[in-house]
């Protein structure tokens, strides 16, 4: 596909850009939200929680130091479509192993450059995330109207069953000493990775495993996995964490799990005005005082007020942007869960003490 083949951009709201195609000759749908990121755009494009979204990188450059297989937060890119103002085809970085349109291609992403990012951001952080189509094959405003309307909205989307492993799979040593059972609702490999890394042997378990068959690996710690869609509708997770909960065993989430454990918990969530989409998001630690610089990407959220009013969870974390809650403990359980990603990938490695947390609480 030659540079100058134009694409369309139109949201829900009518409001339409026009600019040049990358990726993959198509139409994608999905809902559209931005990622504040200034590097790690693979690991983000990678990333199970963005099942169902078109994503734009508020970076002004993305594809200039390529791609590689190192980079990959899944065993293929998540994202319905990527939204650019300036897009690079050459790149240059050793590792590099192609460039990021080969990516896209390799992926079947569709994707525009050339538009107006910032007035784009600006226009969903007032007016709110909202589904929209990209294409490089339907160039009639009408018609990509029409196609648009299909699409379904994210609030009561359950995604997480969709994106999880199809079987179980264990990953780490066997006489590791500690065996934990993860609950894989759309996990990164990273998270993965920093449990291997402190002597964890781990049997990972498809999105509707029940407890008692988790169980059957007799592990010393529960773990619930980030993942897309609405936590609401996914019943079958909230039900196995209530029962991992009524046995007392630790349990630790994150980002969607997080969410289900505070859904275990009659805690309600809610779909946020635009999310939180980024490497750069504050967040303080109530206990210590100390600000931590997070990696996060979520569209829900857990209710503070609900929180506020249940004797039996404590807020340990918050977001200093909003207020919103970004961690709890369970009182009189052995369970704890943030909203944001400790294993970052990309972003800091400020949080990555809620692993050995998670340790402590095993042992």
């Amino acid at each position: 596909m030659q540079n100058e083949t134009l694409a369309y951009l139109l949201l829900e709201d009518g409001t339409y850009f026009i600019g040049k195609s990358i990726g993959i000759e198509g139409t994608t749908i999905g809902e559209i939200c931005f990622n504040t990121g200034m590097t790690g755009y693979q690991e983000v494009f990678s990333d199970p929680s963005y099942t169902g979204q078109v994503l734009i990188m508020t970076n002004t450059h993305i594809g200039n130091y390529g791609t590689t297989s190192e980079d990959t937060e899944s065993n293929t890119a998540k994202i319905k479509g990527l939204v650019v103002k300036r897009f690079s085809r050459k790149y240059s970085r050793i590792k590099a192993e192609g460039s990021l349109q080969k990516y896209l291609v390799d992926n079947n992403i569709v994707g525009i450059t050339d538009i107006d990012t910032r007035e784009l951001v600006i226009h969903i952080r007032n007016k709110g995330a909202m589904n929209c189509i990209i294409s490089n094959s339907i160039t009639n405003k009408e018609a990509l109207q029409n196609e648009l309307e299909k699409a379904p909205s994210m609030k009561g989307l359950e995604l997480a069953s969709v994106v999880s492993s199809k079987g179980t799979y264990e990953l780490g040593n066997p006489e590791s000493k500690y065996r934990v059972a993860v609950l894989d609702l759309g996990i990164k490999s990273n998270i993965l990775n920093c449990m291997i890394e402190r002597d964890y042997y781990l049997k990972v378990f498809p999105a509707k495993t029940p407890f008692s068959e988790m169980e059957k690996f007799k592990p010393n710690g529960y773990f619930l996995s980030n993942g897309p869609g609405d936590p609401s509708v996914a019943d079958y997770a909230i039900e196995t964490t209530k029962n991992i909960l009524k046995a007392n065993k630790p349990i630790f989430g994150i980002c969607f799990g997080h969410q289900i454990i505070a859904l275990a918990n009659n805690i309600s969530t809610y779909k946020m005005h635009n999310g939180h989409r980024g490497l750069n998001h504050p967040v303080i630690n109530v206990k210590t005082g100390l600000c931590e610089i997070t990696s996060q990407n979520h569209g829900f959220v857990i209710s503070k007020e609900d929180v506020e009013k249940n004797k039996n969870v404590e807020i340990t974390h918050i977001h200093l942007n909003d207020q919103t809650v970004a961690g709890i403990k369970i009182k009189n359980k052995k369970a704890f869960s943030v909203q944001y990603h400790p294993e970052s990938s990309p972003g800091p490695q400020d949080s990555r003490y809620l692993f050995d947390e998670f340790t402590e609480l095993m042992a």
